[in-house]
């Protein structure tokens, strides 16, 4: 059994109504429960009784009684991974707690399952945005986005819970302060087997949608774009895992740099131009894509470290190829 915890409240708390401080961090306590305590002297706020309608202020202590700090500590139950088929039959916040890795009062960081969208866009009716609506707190405040990842890449994806973590985490993104670490799938094995793949990528437009090239320096509109590789292990010269770390940000990069050497991500509906190539029995057809770790500057000083596990098709091929995640680990220390 828990014990009595003191909370501090945080500078985003500020002049909250004191049920509605509870709300946020305690959505298992019921308001009944909640006067209930608040009567018997339980609940207390700097050390003096209150009511539910007290405005807390930054820096004051909240005293939670234990049957209040265990229902902190409960977890939500899962059913099994999360894929684009499970995700229909669940409500938002369910899906999002289940995606969740990471939360504390300024981030949250999610592994966001593939064939999942962050934004809207045409033809596209649930997406991790829209979702962020069900996190929306007491104040009115909804949680931001400060990245973005494709629909069918798996993996981290951050989320800023105020507006002052949303600035500092965007900031440090763009000022390139944060590594991030993605894990792939690529037809063959790149020579060499670790490099840095360096190219101007511009966006074409095509009767069947758009997608991203390499273009010429200096090409009008085109961005440059700067992605380090290793390859960690391969399975003989057919299939390879590499760790991919873009330097830059541009939209599609990992996929297209990952073709323009020749070895394109497998199950890429978009980049993978490879004629009558098929995939070794046992792997699945779908983007092996993902978002396997981020380290960021947290908006209260420190580093964020936070590693997703593979989505489940990848964790198949894992499996099939002889693959051991853990084996890399240790090289990224």
């Amino acid at each position: 059994m828990a014990g009595v915890e003191n909370r501090r409240v945080d500078s985003d708390e500020n002049g909250m109504r004191l049920d509605r401080w509870f709300k946020v961090h305690y959505p298992g306590l019921g308001f009944g429960q909640l006067q209930r305590l608040l009567r018997s002297g339980q609940i207390r706020v700097d050390g003096g009784r209150v009511k539910s309608d007290t405005r807390v202020a930054e820096g004051q202590t909240v005293r939670i009684p234990p049957s209040v700090t265990s229902l902190g500590e409960q977890q939500p139950a899962l059913d099994g991974p999360l894929t684009r088929n499970t995700i229909r039959d669940r409500h938002d916040e369910d899906v999002l707690k289940a995606m969740m890795l990471y939360e504390d009062r300024k981030v949250i960081v999610f592994n966001k399952p593939a064939g999942l969208a962050v934004q809207g866009g045409s033809g596209v009716n649930r997406h991790v945005d829209g979702m962020l609506e069900a996190f929306r707190n007491q104040k009115g405040e909804k949680p931001r986005l400060v990245h973005r990842i494709d629909r069918d890449t798996s993996g981290i994806l951050v989320v800023a819970r105020t507006r002052g973590a949303a600035a500092a985490l965007t900031k440090s993104f763009r000022a390139r302060e944060t590594e991030k670490v993605y894990w792939a799938i690529l037809k063959g094995v790149p020579k060499p087997r670790e490099g840095r793949i360096s190219t101007w990528l511009i966006k074409e437009r095509l009767p069947e949608g758009d997608i991203m090239r390499v273009a010429k320096h200096g090409e009008p509109g085109a961005d440059h774009a700067v992605t380090d590789y290793r390859v960690i292990e391969n399975s003989g010269p057919n299939l390879s895992w590499v760790e991919m770390k873009p330097v830059t940000g541009r939209t599609h990069q990992l996929r297209v740099h990952s073709a323009h050497i020749g070895n394109p991500i497998i199950g890429d509906p978009k980049y993978f131009n490879i004629e009558n190539w098929e995939l070794p029995g046992g792997i699945q057809n779908k983007l092996h894509l993902h978002a396997r770790r981020i380290r960021i500057p947290h908006p209260d000083g420190g580093m964020l470290d936070v590693s997703a596990p593979l989505p489940p098709h990848m964790q198949q091929t894992w499996n099939l190829l002889g693959f051991d995640p853990d084996s890399a680990e240790e090289d990224q220390e």
